[in-house]
């Protein structure tokens, strides 16, 4: 049963008195900066994203927790620099949240979540402080696979997109044969080049079928993850190392390992 909203903002209200007594208080909350709680936050993005993944309920609560933490403590930070405190985040976050859904709180009309989307790029670029071009919205520290799919995701909102999704596939094909191309010149750059033009076709291709690339590509390393540990669990069980069987031996076990729920 959900909590009711005055027991929400309470809870919320008891981990700010908590953070400002231990920025007070303990040693290390009280040294810490926002340079040096960044390689924490983005750990914690990921062990989020792994829960995630998971659908462990009780990790994905802990972990939504650990995140808030730092949300929280950067807004502290700025705080005691006299730059913003925590409600003047929430209070910024509810203005843009209805400024981008006039479709919501204003007479802008939308068919479908596409519509949104499509709208939401073009109020983007209004906003004030907002990005100036349609890119720019798109961290560059974000990892390449997801960085992609953002990119052609922002320009496919303002038009830029193929007019059939089935027309990828000759593109997709067109740059296998670019790779294959460029490995018999054996230039390692031009190698590299298409490869990168080769996965940025494909990961379009999922987009265009309403595939995340992250998540599909996820789905397949813990596939892997788990044929590949059988083989070398069935190794150790014979009493041998996983680099003493044949390829003819693996290759069964593989074959075994999918079979298995």
């Amino acid at each position: 049963m959900s909590n009711s909203r005055d027991e929400r903002l309470a809870a919320l209200g008891k981990v700010i008195d908590t953070l400002d007594i231990l920025r007070v208080r303990c040693p290390w909350d009280a040294k810490q900066t926002n340079e040096s709680l960044r390689p924490n936050t983005i750990e914690e993005v990921y062990e989020l994203a792994q829960a995630l993944v998971n659908d462990d309920t009780d990790d994905l609560k802990k972990e939504l927790g650990d995140v808030l933490l730092h949300i929280l403590f950067y807004s502290k930070i700025a705080d005691e620099k006299g730059q913003f405190d925590i409600a003047d985040v929430a209070n910024a976050l509810n203005d843009k949240l209805i400024f981008r859904h006039p479709h919501v709180f204003g007479e802008v009309k939308v068919g479908n979540s596409h519509d949104v989307e499509t709208n939401w790029e073009k109020i983007k670029l209004k906003e004030k402080g907002g990005n100036r071009t349609v890119l720019a919205g798109v961290p560059d520290a974000l990892p390449a696979l997801i960085k992609s799919f953002r990119i052609q995701e922002k320009a496919a909102n303002v038009g830029f997109d193929w007019e059939r999704r089935e027309d990828v596939w000759e593109k997709v094909c067109e740059e296998i044969d670019e790779v294959s191309e460029a490995m018999k010149s054996g230039k390692q750059e031009d190698i590299e080049a298409e490869f990168g033009d080769l996965m940025f076709s494909i990961v379009n291709a999922a987009r265009l079928y309403g595939v995340n690339p992250e998540n599909a590509l996820e789905r397949t390393n813990r596939k892997f993850i788990k044929r590949f540990n059988h083989i070398e669990k069935s190794a150790n069980d014979n009493g041998r190392k996983i680099s003493e069987l044949t390829l003819d031996e693996m290759e069964a076990l593989w074959s075994e390992a999918k079979n298995l729920k």
